[in-house]
């Protein structure tokens, strides 16, 4: 997996809206595989922080869980960002 990537998918681990399964659509990983990235890919402490959060409810992390209201977030610029540019401003 090259390096983008894996920014990419730590990225969306982070953010608390975007889940599990929308990783795995996306780079093929399950769960479990992007716990293990997290876990080689981060300090300790951070890993840590990352599990505290995602299995504390705050975190929207499972779809099937999530609340309903949830929908998908699109920015009002979608359109516009290009290999994050802002383009045509």
């Amino acid at each position: 997996m090259e390096a983008h990537d894996i920014d990419r998918i730590i990225e969306m681990a982070w953010e608390d809206r975007t889940p599990f399964e929308a990783i795995e659509a996306q780079f093929g990983l399950p769960e479990s595989a992007v716990i293990a990235l997290m876990r080689t890919n981060l300090k300790r402490s951070s890993f840590n922080l990352w599990r505290k959060r995602v299995n504390s409810g705050v975190s929207q992390k499972h779809a099937k869980i999530r609340n309903p209201e949830i929908s998908r977030h699109r920015c009002s610029r979608q359109k516009a960002i290009s290999g994050n540019k802002i383009s045509k401003r």
